[in-house]
């Protein structure tokens, strides 16, 4: 896991410099594009993302200033609210993806051979099918 967290280092310093925003609010903005109507309360969000809800309403709240993501009332309860993406929010990822890319290239496919990086594609699919609970 100190590799995972080397890597998600690096790339927060690429994505803080290039688009402003850490690899977290990057993600965050990523889960809200895979929902359905893009949108999800904090609390699914922070399930997803394995954070505290308290955590997630910390980072939606610079992206909702920035237009990124925005706040809509849950219409059969006032209590809960979903966090929607924009399409601002939309657009910010597509740059992201350019830059996820990049990273992606000098942190594998410059180093491993087309062989390693298949047998850590299969590995990785293997832990996500194994493990408990859900890591997507």
């Amino acid at each position: 896991m100190q590799s995972a967290d080397q890597i998600k280092a690096r790339l927060s310093g690429d994505f803080a410099s290039v688009h402003g925003l850490s690899v977290n609010e990057v993600l965050l903005l990523m889960h809200l594009e895979q929902a359905p109507l893009c949108r999800m309360s904090r609390v699914e969000l922070a399930k997803r993302m394995h954070l505290s809800a308290s955590t997630v309403t910390r980072m939606a709240a610079p992206l909702e200033k920035l237009g990124l993501v925005s706040r809509q009332a849950d219409s059969r309860d006032a209590r809960l609210a979903f966090v929607v993406l924009t399409d601002a929010g939309l657009e910010k990822i597509k740059e992201a993806r350019a830059t996820f890319a990049k990273q992606a290239s000098y942190v594998f496919r410059d180093r491993w051979s087309d062989t390693d990086l298949e047998e850590l594609s299969s590995l990785l699919h293997r832990l996500i099918a194994d493990a408990p609970g859900n890591l997507t």
